[in-house]
């Protein structure tokens, strides 16, 4: 599926809130709170002019999220953040003075976050964000999976000592339920999906993303005319397309958002010109991506800054995955899990299907995202055929950059 951005509200100015949330400032916030990060590393990007060329296309280039912050996704640089904003709002206020990221490890502030317990529903990356900002402040996590979720998955989570609940039905169900019961229990929900009067915090995790262009805008040669990003509520999608619209302004790339065809809700929003539930079918490869409403605060980015919406099928994402492990000529391998690699199978798509109405030919500059690598193993060498290590040790002996 396809669908133009045809929203009254697209190429329209943000709303002052959104464009502050995924604006220069914010993204100025985010940069400075990784700075005091351990194990902060910038990804890189890799060149694939072997793929670029196959398809068509000027330069094609992979924002590889697949090390983030020793989580293996993008989802770290959202949950952990919010996590670290809110410890430091309640310590300021109950500390009476202003408290920033430098004083997270000091008694009096570690001692305000060892009061707080922090949940949210996840597919898995979300949170692990969550359990891990927790961790890190010595603050209580809870987090809610559903059944979906792999144990693996579970396992990954409940290593940085979060309390694992596990909840019946999908993804959204498991919201509701994280809702109710911090409602009952007064934790703080720190979710990457937001709802009629909880959105400040879904923006904050929006924020966080902003890194991932920033960086990018910064390890490239010229800005890209054409952006591909995946969606599940949205959350990334909107945070790299706003941003993008903020700093290049008319300048700014092509952007098509890309979900699984068979948990579109984005493009049921498209459709419908707002957020709507969409139908739960038979469950997607695509994990990560398995929601069935947007974010009503990622949509209203989205419906300003996005230009078009497409689905993939299970096969496509399955593809490109092998596709990223067994590069051509002397692209780079990467590492990328079940969802990871949507947005470039997008992008392909778009080359058989939809060249003419994105504008896209031999002298388009194309950026994806690669939001997650392995967080999966297991299932990752069952889709590829290789596990993860053989894949990066590909590189060592090819002499690609990974």
């Amino acid at each position: 599926m396809f669908l133009p951005n045809r929203h009254a509200l697209h190429r329209q100015p943000l709303d002052e809130a959104d464009a502050e949330t995924v604006g220069i400032a914010g993204a100025d916030t985010v940069e400075r709170f990784l700075a005091c990060r351990n194990n902060h590393l910038t990804p890189p990007l890799h060149a694939l002019p072997a793929l670029a060329g196959e398809l068509g296309l000027g330069t094609l280039h992979v924002k590889d999220e697949g090390f983030r912050l020793g989580l293996g996704s993008f989802k770290a640089l959202g949950g952990a953040y919010a996590v670290f904003r809110l410890v430091l709002e309640e310590a300021s206020k109950r500390l009476g003075r202003p408290v920033d990221v430098g004083d997270l490890d000091r008694p009096e502030v570690r001692s305000v976050a060892a009061t707080m317990t922090v949940a949210c529903a996840t597919d898995g990356n979300h949170g692990r964000s969550v359990a891990q900002g927790a961790e890190l402040v010595g603050a209580k996590a809870a987090i809610f999976v559903h059944a979906g979720v792999s144990d693996g998955r579970v396992a990954a989570i409940a290593c940085y000592g979060a309390e694992m609940i596990r909840v019946d039905g999908n993804y959204d169900d498991s919201v509701r339920q994280a809702a109710r019961v911090a409602a009952e229990k007064g934790w703080t929900v720190v979710s990457d999906t937001s709802w009629p009067g909880y959105e400040r915090i879904p923006g904050l995790v929006m924020q966080g993303y902003t890194a991932i262009v920033r960086e990018a805008l910064g390890q490239i040669s010229e800005p890209p005319t054409h952006v591909f990003v995946q969606a599940g509520v949205g959350g990334i999608a909107a945070a790299v397309a706003g941003h993008l619209a903020i700093v290049l302004g008319e300048a700014r790339p092509v952007f098509t958002v890309v979900e699984p065809a068979r948990a579109a809700c984005v493009f049921g929003a498209a459709k419908a010109g707002h957020p709507i539930k969409i139908t739960h079918g038979e469950a997607t490869v695509m994990a990560m991506l398995e929601c069935y409403e947007a974010s009503p605060v990622a949509w209203r980015v989205l419906a300003r800054v996005a230009d078009a919406f497409m689905t993939v099928d299970e096969d496509e994402a399955i593809a490109v995955m092998r596709r990223l492990a067994r590069p051509a000529g002397n692209d780079p391998a990467i590492v990328a899990g079940e969802s990871g690699g949507v947005g470039l199978a997008g992008l392909i798509r778009a080359m058989a299907d939809h060249k003419a109405e994105l504008g896209l030919d031999a002298t388009s500059r194309v950026l994806v995202v690669n939001t997650e690598g392995a967080t999966d193993p297991h299932r990752y060498a069952e889709l590829v055929g290789m596990s993860p290590a053989d894949v990066l040790a590909g590189n060592v002996l090819s002499g690609a950059t990974p």
